[in-house]
């Protein structure tokens, strides 16, 4: 068959004309599993004698083939379309269908309907292709992703280890703390991040297939759902579970609201990680310039020589997405009406798009930026000095008003802390005890009876 002729038929022809909205199909992963999924199905529909071995095969090959990417321009319909995602199934069956029935003999003889789309119904395949290409997506792209920034940010917190820089808290200095530190938090927040995604993947596995229209199974054999799914997980390797109740399978689509939900988090622990990137590069001479970021481009049309965090904002940009595609698929998930949600289009569009934003954007982040960051020492150990909050270590020694005193004296003057301790009497001893910045960033200053 010339695969630029369309293979769909009149219920695709029909959807493409009711639905105009955006231009923006279903996304390929989804209609990609559900081609695994109909070629599964019909395997399983042959192996119980429900349909003929040959049509079974055929319609296997060439649900493969759509699986394979051959027909992807063959799925146009828009993702703003029947709630259910029924035009997108009738879309796969038609497809699947007229390739099937290319085969010498067979013209005629596949239906979308009573063969390709056999044990099936919108409501259960299209949420379970939805699901699993989500599940698969994140196995196989964010988790790695999320992994190799995570590793990255390990690094560099081992190579910053003994940098000592200010500390800040409202944005106004503090106590010291270490450049190596900061960054070994932003590796545990990215590590908790995909723990968090990784702990809503059990549920995502659990698939409502076999309920067919409302829950119940009808027209499907009893062993038909086991079958299909023991088939797709050794054809990928992915969990693929049954529901733990058919009816809230069939009904709701909470899994997809947690996954989404997983995902904001993360969105958010990068925007805090690129956004203190941002100042502590900031500058180069009138900001904190504590470290260098990789300089890939221009940062101005007029301003020469000038470079900007090109990469941080594009994250930023991302997470900014992620968290406004939650809040939509927030509200798809409470639009489940009885025995169906009719919002899982816009809730598939929305999670597979954060999904894929957040993988290249960790890769970004990773690859083109805090594999290159380099620590300015001296601007880090200067600033580290000249933070009045050193003298909270003093507290222990002469206590918090004479510190404060202390404090307010030096900032006024602009002399240096330890010049005014000295005059107000403080031992050079205990200055010396308690104005080491490497040990007051990590925290190990003894306490000392007033």
């Amino acid at each position: 068959m010339d695969d630029t002729a369309r293979l769909w038929g009149p219920e695709t022809a029909k959807a493409i004309d009711n639905f105009p909205v955006s231009g923006e199909p279903i996304p390929v992963g989804v209609v990609r599993w559900l081609a695994r999924i109909k070629a599964e199905a019909a395997r399983v529909n042959a192996e119980l004698g429900l349909l003929d071995p040959v049509v079974g095969a055929a319609i296997g090959a060439a649900a493969d083939a759509v699986v394979a990417g051959d027909h992807d321009h063959q799925f146009p319909v828009d993702v703003f379309q029947t709630g259910s995602g029924t035009s997108s199934n009738m879309n796969a069956n038609e497809v699947i269908a007229a390739l099937a029935g290319s085969v010498a003999d067979l013209d005629d003889r596949v239906n979308p309907n009573d063969h390709v789309n056999m044990g099936q119904s919108s409501n259960d395949v299209f949420p379970t292709a939805v699901h699993l290409a989500a599940l698969e997506s994140i196995t196989g792209g964010l988790l790695p992703a999320l992994d190799g920034l995570a590793r990255s940010l390990s690094a560099r917190a081992d190579e910053f280890s003994d940098v000592v820089k200010a500390g800040r808290t409202h944005l106004m200095d503090a106590v010291p703390v270490m450049l190596g530190q900061e960054f070994a938090g932003y590796a545990a927040q990215v590590r908790l991040g995909a723990d968090r995604v990784a702990d809503t993947l059990p549920r995502l596995a659990r698939v409502p297939l076999g309920g067919t229209a409302t829950g119940t199974g009808l027209n499907t054999h009893p062993e038909f759902a086991e079958r299909v799914r023991a088939r797709l997980h050794a054809a990928t390797g992915l969990p693929v579970e049954p529901p733990a109740d058919p009816f809230e399978a069939q009904g709701a689509r909470d899994a997809l609201v947690e996954v989404s939900g997983a995902l904001k988090v993360v969105a958010v622990s990068l925007t805090k990680i690129v956004n203190d990137l941002r100042w502590m590069a900031s500058g180069p001479r009138t900001g904190l310039a504590e470290i260098h970021l990789p300089e890939l481009q221009k940062g101005s049309s007029i301003m020469p020589g000038k470079v900007n965090p090109v990469i941080p904002e594009v994250v930023a940009q991302v997470a900014a997405q992620v968290i406004g595609n939650d809040t939509a698929i927030t509200v798809g998930g409470m639009q489940g009406n009885l025995e169906l949600n009719v919002m899982i289009p816009m809730m598939a569009r929305n999670l597979l798009g954060s999904i894929d934003l957040l993988a290249s954007a960790c890769r970004l982040l990773d690859e083109r930026c805090v594999a290159g960051i380099r620590a300015d020492r001296d601007a880090c150990e200067r600033h580290a000095e000249h933070t009045l909050a050193t003298a909270t270590a003093l507290n222990p020694h002469i206590g918090y008003d004479r510190a404060t005193e202390i404090v307010r004296e030096a900032a006024a003057t602009g002399r240096p802390l330890r010049d005014v301790a000295r005059e107000h009497g403080v031992a050079e001893s205990a200055l010396d005890e308690a104005l080491d910045l490497h040990r007051i960033a990590r925290g190990s200053a003894p306490p000392t009876q007033l």
